[in-house]
């Protein structure tokens, strides 16, 4: 049994999505048994509250770097605690090219923290095109269709290649575009 071990990082305010999230997780999971994947999703919740001997934050880091896939959501606010288990997830990508990291945000009209903004702005300094959905039925169909395309690459790492402004991915919610080596291509969008 392959064993895919899953990190959700949010806010509390976002406990409605993380419930559903492990909810469709588990489903998943039991659709995949055959196939001889074990989906294990870890939420804060899951995790002790004990003393550690360092901060509580840093076993839940533990957990991040034990990870296959993280996955970070955000509605109002990114909290430090969220910003810093993204920061643990991109420190290991850049060693390992593990975890694979998704970003999703819930769109909002309201107020929203500082935070926010300054991490899509950080998000966008790193050329990574972060995912945008409206309810709980938007972000599972994308989540579970980026599940889709790394069960059929066998969640392997990712090839790091040498980028060029022709080799690009980008990925925008539920409307996909994939461009390789692009060298002369135009795009009519109706």
């Amino acid at each position: 049994m392959n064993k895919i071990n899953i990190f959700l990082a949010s806010s509390n305010e976002l406990k409605a999505e993380r419930e559903q999230f492990e909810i469709q997780i588990y489903r998943k999971c039991k659709a995949w048994v055959d196939r001889g994947l074990f989906l294990h999703l870890t939420v804060w919740e899951d995790l002790s509250a004990r003393m550690s001997d360092t901060r509580s934050q840093d076993e839940y880091n533990k957990k991040i770097a034990e990870s296959d896939i993280f996955v970070l959501l955000a509605y109002s606010k990114v909290g430090m605690y969220s910003a810093e288990e993204f920061d643990h997830a991109f420190g290991a990508f850049k060693e390992t090219q593990k975890p694979f990291i998704f970003t999703y945000f819930k769109e909002t009209d309201g107020e929203t923290e500082p935070s926010l903004q300054q991490f899509k702005d950080r998000l966008k300094a790193l050329d990574h095109f972060y995912a945008r959905y409206t309810d709980f039925n938007d972000l599972w169909l994308q989540f579970n269709r980026e599940l889709d395309r790394l069960e059929q690459a066998k969640f392997k790492k990712n090839a790091p290649t040498a980028k060029s402004k022709a080799d690009r991915t980008v990925n925008q919610g539920d409307k996909s575009v994939y461009i390789e080596k692009a060298e002369a291509l135009h795009i009519a969008i109706q």
